[in-house]
């Protein structure tokens, strides 16, 4: 089974993953990224990089086999973590929301430029990659888990729960239109 793990940038996808090392195979895509070059130019305005999906979602199928290959009982579980994942094919698709001013501090803390900061807090407020995990993979295979008060443990838990089966999808239960 594939486990998608995504959210904005700063919802804390790669915190509460590596918390889950131990149990599941875990690709933190962005580090692939970089590291085998699966991306086409540097956006230099908003200092990163676009990555080539195709090239990723092949690589990670050649790695760590396709989506539903085998069966939803927890025992083969591949988590793919990045802002991205939810673009990839995969079982269940795990969206990790952060109040937008929360999001925007994390992003600031870390050292993120205020332009970057403020499009981040912006596409929170939007529902941006839930609306795209949505249309890529169906309301009944996308999971929110509410991160802003939460310790990564307690992402992780929730993670955890998501792929046991013992937690319901829940697509569109967390807004935040008020911070706009």
């Amino acid at each position: 089974m594939r486990v998608a793990v995504t959210g904005t940038p700063g919802t804390g996808k790669t915190s509460a993953t590596a918390l889950l090392e131990d149990e599941f195979a875990v690709a933190h895509l962005n580090d692939e990224v970089r590291d085998r070059e699966f991306w086409t130019e540097r956006d230099e305005e908003r200092d990163s990089l676009v990555v080539d999906v195709q090239k990723l979602a092949a690589w990670v199928d050649e790695e760590y086999g396709e989506a539903g290959d085998s069966d939803d009982d927890g025992g083969d579980v591949t988590v793919v973590e990045s802002h991205l994942a939810h673009l990839l094919s995969a079982d269940r698709v795990v969206v990790l929301r952060c109040r937008p001013d929360v999001l925007e501090s994390r992003l600031l803390d870390r050292g993120e430029n205020e332009a970057k900061a403020a499009e981040n807090r912006e596409s929170e407020a939007l529902d941006v990659i839930l609306a795209e995990a949505v249309e890529e993979n169906g309301v009944d295979s996308v999971y929110e888990i509410e991160t802003t008060d939460r310790s990564p443990a307690a992402v992780a838990e929730a993670i955890r729960a998501v792929v046991a089966g013992d937690r319901e999808p829940s697509a569109g239960t967390v807004d935040y239109l008020e911070y706009l």
